[in-house]
């Protein structure tokens, strides 16, 4: 059976003030006891007296089994695998940060052992020649699977690693050789595009047209038709009848903000073009 544990990132314990996401395993007499979700679920603690700013009243209030939360190292003893953590100096922008690498780190982590699973090999040497040589070159891993789902050979051809053998004097050769094999590579690519792919956002705006000309149904028409015509490949903008005078605008985009900002605009494209028709009548 292949070892599908690793940690995310190469440094087997983290640095001193970083901010990382733990679990809460249990609570003891002196603080709880935590896994460090970012490196293998290696066990740190909190003492109580790090827990909050503010006099602990209840201590069930302030932490729970089973929580993940961001929580700051205050030591780190590499020999003896001890860290301790802190929760009340965690800052608002530390905790939203950390959050965010996570979700990414937790998304590049369950591709790779997807990966590792499928193919039946041990995780730790995919991250050694793939996972860990990307978070050095992009800062991490998450932005270089983004661009691996356009264009995969540009990032990942030029991966090398170095490997060693022993040669035909019994002398020791270091030889450089790709990092990525193709079975590897088929693998991982189909894995990235399959969960990193946007996925089309599709946005709906019910809205009221009325025109109280004699001939108002030919205008609301006309308003839908230059609303729609606004639209293109990449943002279509479709307006229906629902019941008068009731009509529903639908869009579709991988961008939710731009869709929205869009779809606002053919509304007010729409309702200009009914205000001018009843100034002019």
């Amino acid at each position: 059976m292949p070892n599908l544990e690793c940690r995310m990132y190469e440094p087997r314990f983290p640095e001193v003030d970083a901010a990382v996401m733990i679990q809460v395993k249990h609570i003891a007499d002196m603080g709880a006891y935590v896994s460090l979700l970012e490196y293998n679920n290696v066990e740190g603690m909190i003492l109580f007296s790090e827990l909050s700013r503010r006099r602990i009243r209840s201590i069930s209030s302030l932490i729970k089994v089973g929580r993940q939360e961001p929580a700051i190292v205050l030591r780190v003893d590499r020999d003896k695998g001890y860290i301790d953590l802190s929760k009340r100096r965690v800052s608002e922008e530390e905790a939203r940060s950390c959050e965010d690498r996570y979700n990414k780190s937790k998304l590049v982590h369950s591709i790779m052992r997807h990966v590792a699973e499928t193919l039946e090999i041990d995780l730790e040497p995919i991250y050694q020649r793939i996972g860990w040589p990307l978070y050095r070159k992009y800062g991490h891993a998450f932005e270089a699977f983004k661009l691996i789902v356009a264009d995969p050979d540009a990032i990942l051809d030029v991966l090398t690693y170095e490997e060693k053998e022993t040669g035909p004097d019994c002398q020791e050769v270091t030889k450089v050789v790709p990092a990525v094999t193709p079975e590897i590579k088929e693998t991982l690519v189909q894995n990235i595009r399959r969960r990193m792919t946007p996925q089309p956002l599709k946005i709906r705006a019910d809205v009221e047209m009325k025109c109280f000309q004699f001939d108002g149904v030919l205008h609301i028409k006309q308003a839908m038709r230059k609303a729609e015509a606004a639209g293109n490949t990449n943002c279509p903008v479709k307006i229906k009848l629902v019941a008068p005078p009731l009509y529903v605008l639908t869009t579709q985009t991988l961008d939710k903000t731009k869709a929205s900002q869009f779809s606002l605009m053919q509304l007010k494209r729409a309702q200009q073009r009914l205000k001018n028709t009843r100034e002019s009548w």
